[in-house]
């Protein structure tokens, strides 16, 4: 099932089941995958990768705000903004763990040939185009950098 599909399945089931919450988060993410089709006009709606990333860029966004929201002493938003993570990262591919990471990062070095600092663009732009979906490219960065010895 692709990724719009599920966004209309799980929000029936959600007002269904008369969860608020859930309900209110899949709405948003809805009206910012619509938005989102419609600045891509004239062309096509918007495929699978640009949807993650999409749900990524909502996620990080609000786990920016919930840091704020504790600095601020504001714990009741900071917990609704948790739990809009919850559901926009339960459609989101599982992250790949720290040894899959390494193992990522050492394959894309020896494919590239990369040796020195200088060539980490060509590295991570072959982690992008091989695990884009399955990679948090934040955290890749610095361990392309650890292993070209920067």
């Amino acid at each position: 099932m692709d990724l719009r599909s599920r966004f209309t399945a799980e929000l029936k089931t959600a007002m269904l089941a008369r969860d608020a919450a859930t309900t209110g988060t899949l709405r948003m993410i809805t009206a910012k995958l619509k938005d989102t089709d419609i600045a891509a006009r004239p062309g096509p709606p918007i495929e699978e990768p640009a949807i993650v990333a999409m749900l990524r860029g909502m996620a990080k966004s609000r786990r920016e705000s919930v840091e704020l929201y504790r600095q601020g002493g504001r714990e009741e938003l900071a917990a609704k903004e948790e739990a809009e993570i919850a559901v926009i990262e339960s459609f989101l591919p599982a992250q790949m763990d720290e040894a899959g990471l390494q193992a990522a990062v050492a394959a894309a070095v020896a494919e590239t040939g990369a040796a020195t600092i200088k060539d980490m663009g060509k590295v991570m732009a072959a982690l992008k185009a091989k695990h884009s979906a399955s990679l948090d490219m934040a955290k890749a960065g610095p361990a392309v950098k650890a292993a070209l010895g920067g």
